[in-house]
């Protein structure tokens, strides 16, 4: 129990000594992505290896430990998710990709034991073998901040955290700075909120302090629904007290006794990660009544969603915390004024009080001078899609897209040609070749119809239907719409059965004119941030490829081929040789002739499943 501030830094003394007796470290990835590969099972064949061969091994650090020991750790996740299984080797820097169980005794024996590297297990491209995590491109161009301790660190010990010099953000605000002090310093380092809207945290922290209210809250909102997006998880997996002191930062700066972690029931490791972290936090004391003294009271409680999207928006998201159905309410009043049980409340996301921490140690003006004037810092995005890296990387603002679809993210899969990315999620927009050079920031975003969001980049290639893809988000929206106004419950499903008829061949003339006239009548009118961005995926992808819409609508066609309905198989006479495997797999006789001349398909009978296709071994049917 740490009931001093002495107290506190003679702890983090104690164990940054013990660090430094593990003079080599093994960092196995333990983010979910690595976990599903069987990260954890080569973890514990590493760890009974050492054993095996009188290596002398920590799984945890100690107050007296041994010296000159291996490190083994379980740490959050190292970004590049599809080469895991991912092993950091200490102190050289070494990466090792795909490890399987079967690597584990050459990594003791090689590595850990004669210090040689195994060059097959290390990320390759042309020809070019990267031995080092830094030494890839992936990884080069990026500036982890938030991310710095995931991949770095054991992600389930506090004392680890203390080691590396955990909670002194914390020990600084609390013994040496007021509440204004911290909200001045959040206010001069123009954080922003990183859950999409960017808007000023220490605006927010300064009108819920300035409420004469005895009871207020701290939110944190770990919803993260967008599809494919996992900044917030990672964080919360990999680096669980940095976020929670930012929160305790929060509470102090506002007069909060109570805080709630808002996460996603899909989430299983993140709420794990969490409530390890939180019921180490309580037992050393940072966490409870009076802590260090100070007669600062602080807890912090965890809440599971049961994974609507409309619950990332705060009223919806404080209502649900509260046992009631998760829908927003009119504005105002506003969270900070009547929030959770109606009390004044703080609420960003989690990369938000991750930035925290970083700015009350190193002061507003090191954060402002990272990245725009009026975005300053990182952001994380999960980079996903047609892209030859994908994962979890973290980019000063006002990176281009160039830099990070081309330098980070490698180019495009086998060749093709970038198309667009979306970026926001569903309630994103798309951004195109001619918007390459466009900063990563908020302001620019906006200007150009767009917005960061939680951080999700899905990229596209010259392959990809845009229509399609406008379907497929409005169909996550229609779907995750809470109902309760009419504008969105009503005019998405309005949108969405327009956008099915539209890749099914049945679209009409008019329909782009319609689509757009819906998307703007909801955008004005909705209740929420979630249904006023709802259109906006259709409205930049007609804006963009407005042509194939057209195609789509007059011409019946998809221009890359992939809508079912649309597509047009045809037999090539010169190439069929008349076998009749095609005939005998058509499962409505859609396709006749005579063996061993060119057959051909009746366009009237034939569904598009495609089974003549694959069935076909001369390659005759396109």
């Amino acid at each position: 129990m740490l009931r001093t501030r002495e107290d506190l830094i003679n702890i983090r003394s104690i164990y940054a000594k013990s660090l430094e007796t593990q003079t080599k470290k093994i960092l196995v990835c333990a983010g979910t992505g690595c976990v599903s590969s069987g990260s954890l099972e080569i973890f514990d064949r590493l760890t009974i290896l050492m054993k095996e061969l009188n290596v002398a091994c920590s799984v945890e650090l100690a107050k007296e430990p041994h010296e000159n020991t291996v490190g083994m750790k379980k740490s959050g996740c190292h970004g590049f998710c599809e080469l895991g299984p991912l092993v950091r080797i200490e102190p050289q820097g070494w990466l090792y990709t795909k490890v399987k169980l079967s690597d584990c005794e050459d990594i003791i024996q090689e590595t850990i034991i004669n210090e040689k590297h195994i060059e097959r297990l290390a990320y390759q491209k042309n020809n070019n073998i990267c031995k080092k995590q830094d030494d890839i491109p992936f990884y080069k161009k990026q500036t982890r901040l938030v991310l710095e301790h995931c991949g770095q660190i054991d992600a389930t010990s506090i004392n680890e955290y203390f080691s590396i010099g955990g909670y002194a953000a914390f020990e600084k605000a609390l013994f040496e700075m007021t509440a204004d002090d911290i909200i001045n310093e959040i206010s001069e380092a123009s954080l922003r909120g990183r859950g999409g809207g960017g808007f000023p945290a220490g605006r927010k922290w300064s009108q819920v302090k300035r409420q004469k209210v005895q009871q207020k809250y701290v939110v944190c909102n770990g919803d993260e629904g967008d599809p494919g997006a996992f900044m917030d998880r990672s964080i919360m997996e990999g680096d669980p007290h940095r976020m929670l002191e930012g929160m305790m930062i929060a509470g102090l700066a506002c007069g909060a006794t109570e805080g709630y972690i808002y996460v996603r029931a899909e989430y299983p490791m993140a709420v794990s990660r969490l409530k390890m972290a939180i019921e180490q936090a309580t037992e050393y004391g940072l966490l409870g009544d009076n802590i260090m003294g100070t007669g600062f009271d602080f807890h912090i409680h965890i809440n599971r969603g049961a994974g609507a999207f409309v619950c990332g928006e705060g009223s919806a998201l404080t209502a649900s915390i509260e046992g009631k159905r998760g829908m927003p309410r009119v504005k105002p009043p506003r969270t900070v004024e009547h929030g959770l049980f109606d009390k004044p409340t703080v609420l960003n996301n989690v990369e938000t009080y991750a930035n925290v921490p970083l700015i009350i140690t190193n002061g507003a003006s090191w954060y402002k001078s990272i990245g725009p004037e009026n975005s300053p810092g990182t952001k994380a995005f999960a980079l996903t899609g047609n892209i030859e890296n994908t994962g979890l990387i973290e980019v000063p603002m006002g990176t281009t897209l160039r830099e990070v679809i081309f330098d980070i993210g490698g180019g495009m899969r086998d060749g093709k040609e970038f198309k667009a990315v979306q970026i926001g999620g569903p309630s994103g927009g798309c951004l195109t070749k001619e918007q390459l050079d466009l900063p990563l920031d908020f302001d620019s975003l906006k200007k150009a119809g767009a917005m960061i969001g939680s951080g999700g980049l899905v990229v596209m290639d010259e392959n990809t239907c845009m229509v399609e893809v406008a379907r497929f988000f409005m169909n996550f929206t229609q779907n995750e719409s809470c109902g309760k106004c009419v504008p969105c419950r009503e005019g998405t499903k309005r949108m969405l059965a327009i956008l099915e008829r539209i890749v099914e061949g049945k679209g009409e003339d008019g329909d782009i004119e319609l689509l757009l006239e819906l998307a703007d009548t909801i955008s004005s009118t909705a209740l929420c941030g979630l249904g006023k961005s709802a259109p906006f995926p259709i409205v930049s992808t007609i804006k963009h490829f407005r042509s194939e819409y057209e195609a789509h609508i007059y011409d019946k066609n998809c221009p890359t081929g992939n809508c079912q309905k649309l597509m047009k198989i045809t037999i090539d006479p010169a190439l069929c040789k008349g076998c009749s495997k095609c005939s005998r797999s058509c499962p409505v006789n859609a396709i006749s002739g005579k063996v061993k001349e060119p057959f051909v398909i009746d366009e009237s009978k034939c569904i598009k499943c495609g089974a003549c296709i694959t069935t076909c071994p001369f390659q005759a049917i396109k």
